[in-house]
């Protein structure tokens, strides 16, 4: 990309969207075209089709969707569904119809099965059953993923679907019924601490392991990616119908920690000194989700932000909510 192309970041306003709009912004990239939902809504295959044509991007940042925790999965599934392949299907296939050179769609690690061999290579996606609790939205990401697949193979576009682990950072979602683990246990124990109680109940068993990603990591990654010399970048579009070869490529710290040491470790640095009581009467889902990002390191990216230098900047970012 060059500083004067036109980008489109779709889901700005979301965590992993504003991450990769201020790194884009801090680059020096000056042609960055942004809408918020009520400006556009994708969903909406005309509006994004109106879009598009009038826009005419040349590279798309794809990280506009529904997300959410177990909770709100497991209530909704239906929505999860249909406004996520709505919206990756009018991006994608406007995109192509646009003439963007390159896309990168931003999936979830949910889309490995529920029993995944550890670390989760991109070879093992669609190996075995899915973790129930979310399988609509992992489905939806991995009808993403298809489709930059197929829009390679047919139309030779360059689209691809980038597999971040869990992601937290600066905008998170930290309500208690729809955020993830990472922010839902910085707001408790945060709170916690704020209000002197004497103890804080945490979701499940706390024995499943989890990775985690700062969202400014995550962004540095995908600007890094889209930035890759073609021989490099295409060599990623994998098109081998013989083989379970798909264009993604894992984007994670490639470490992992348990919901329990998490949860003891956010306890401690907030400063919060009760007791910390896991319900195990409450889902944990899937029971390991580490990614193998050998493929990301050997480009020559890894991550910077440590966990313990995570959980203080978000802290710090939840205390000025």
């Amino acid at each position: 990309m060059k500083h004067s192309s036109k980008i489109y970041v779709a889901g700005h306003n979301g965590l992993a969207g504003s991450a990769i709009f201020s790194n884009l912004e801090r680059s020096g990239f000056k042609n960055i075209i942004v809408k918020n939902h009520c400006e556009l809504d994708l969903t909406d295959q005309l509006a994004t089709k109106k879009f598009f044509k009038t826009e005419k991007p040349e590279y798309v940042f794809l990280a506009a969707g529904k997300v959410g925790g177990i909770y709100h999965n497991t209530l909704y599934p239906a929505e999860f569904i249909y406004q996520n392949i709505a919206i990756q299907s009018n991006v994608i296939h406007e995109s192509y119809l646009q003439g963007v050179k390159r896309l990168l769609f931003l999936g979830s690690s949910c889309i490995y099965p529920r029993d995944c061999k550890q670390p989760m290579k991109e070879e093992y996606i669609l190996s075995g059953p899915l973790e129930k609790s979310n399988a609509a939205y992992s489905l939806a990401k991995i009808a993403g993923i298809e489709m930059c697949s197929s829009y390679n193979h047919q139309y030779n576009t360059k689209y691809l679907a980038t597999i971040p682990t869990n992601l937290y950072g600066p905008g998170d979602n930290y309500d208690l019924q729809n955020g993830h683990v990472f922010a839902a246990l910085i707001r408790k124990f945060s709170e916690a601490k704020k209000s002197n109680k004497k103890s804080v109940e945490v979701w499940g068993s706390g024995k499943p392991m989890r990775e985690f990603l700062c969202s400014s990591d995550l962004a540095e990654a995908c600007v890094f990616l889209m930035n890759l010399v073609d021989e490099k970048f295409n060599s990623l579009l994998r098109d081998d119908s013989s083989k379970n070869s798909y264009p993604i490529i894992n984007i994670g710290a490639g470490e992992d920690i348990s919901v329990e040491e998490l949860s003891l470790l956010i306890a401690k640095i907030s400063g919060f000194t009760g007791k910390v009581i896991f319900d195990g009467s409450k889902p944990d889902g899937t029971p390991r989700k580490l990614l193998n990002v050998d493929i990301l390191n050997q480009l020559g990216w890894a991550h910077n932000v440590s966990i313990s230098d995570g959980i203080k900047k978000a802290l710090q970012d939840f205390g000025k909510s």
